[in-house]
């Protein structure tokens, strides 16, 4: 009996302690790649949690913008990338749902060849635009003046296939309105809705374009999510101003190249949860308009999963096209 008591000794033992890729992870720093300019909301999210990350794994984590193709271009990347976690994206609904269906041809898959890990923060849009650029004080009052002028608004978005872009789509099928897509690369855009000259309005994430509302300088009169935002929440959503159902939100999370070992994502998605768990982050991600969420690999692959099949259809029924 003596051995079977040891051999099951054992079988505890492995089941128990951890496995040796996390035990050993990480021993080096860890890259983070975003797929859109400095400034934006994927910046800016990763960026506050990145100091947190960098002290639970006592490593340097450095933050690498590799733009272009609606964030495909950093997402492709990592895909391509060794599965060892050293490599990790800060993706958008962009490159992990939408643009799956948006773009003729894709250079990843973005349900094969990426693996799940956290899903971090869910993020209205917000319809902005300078008050000098349009005379509304609200949305019903917005609907009216682009609807007199069919063909003389144009919106600003961070990309083909954002959900800047897509919001605007959504709205302009929905509400019958004559407007134009003007799509930048990343943040930038905001900077010509700020002068209102070149567009007119823009579905902004609300971290990245707040402080411009705040000021003045901006004006918001609504947000796409279904609820209203904890960090505005003041602000309308388009579903109840005549929209029922309609939802175009933001959201981030983590994932790394097909591969990855389960127990390293397992061990960052706790990390990162716990991490969001921490009622200072939780007040600055929701005073910046970002819902902190926190995840197991498994319920973000879930997601990831839905939301490609819902914003499939969405593309289909907008008849929204990659610029």
């Amino acid at each position: 009996m003596q051995p079977i008591r040891l051999a099951l000794a054992a079988l505890a033992i492995a089941v128990t302690a951890p496995s040796a890729p996390a035990q050993s992870w990480p021993a080096r720093e860890v890259r983070i790649v975003i797929g859109f300019s400095a400034g934006g909301t994927t910046d800016i999210i990763t960026r506050s949690l990145a100091p947190e990350l960098t002290r639970a794994w006592g490593q340097a984590i450095v933050i690498e913008n590799r733009t272009g193709a609606g964030g495909n271009i950093g997402a492709d990347l990592v895909a391509k990338s060794r599965p060892d976690g050293y490599t990790l994206f800060m993706g958008s609904v962009g490159p992990l749902a939408v643009n799956a269906s948006l773009y003729k041809a894709m250079p990843f898959d973005n349900l094969k060849d990426l693996s799940p890990i956290s899903f971090v923060a869910d993020v209205p849009n917000m319809l902005v635009f300078a008050p000098r650029a349009i005379p509304a004080s609200n949305f019903r009052e917005f609907l009216g003046v682009v609807r007199a002028a069919p063909g003389k608004y144009f919106y600003a978005s961070t990309g083909s296939g954002t959900t800047s872009h897509l919001s605007g789509e959504l709205l302009k099928a929905a509400a019958g309105i004559d407007i134009t897509h003007v799509p930048y690369k990343g943040a930038v855009a905001l900077n010509d809705v700020l002068s209102g000259d070149n567009v007119h309005f823009m579905f902004a994430t609300i971290p990245s374009a707040i402080q411009h509302v705040r000021s003045g300088k901006l004006r918001a009169v609504a947000v796409t999510s279904l609820k209203r935002s904890a960090g505005v929440p003041e602000l309308p959503t388009v579903a109840e101003s005549g929209f029922p159902g309609f939802d175009a939100s933001s959201w981030f999370g983590l994932v790394g190249p097909a591969g990855l070992p389960r127990e390293i994502a397992q061990k960052i998605a706790a990390d990162v949860a716990r991490v969001l768990k921490n009622p200072e982050m939780r007040e600055r991600f929701i005073g910046q308009g970002a819902d902190p969420v926190g995840s197991t690999p498994e319920e973000f692959g879930n997601h990831m999963r839905a939301e490609t099949a819902k914003w499939a259809r969405l593309v289909r029924e907008s008849g929204a096209k990659a610029d």
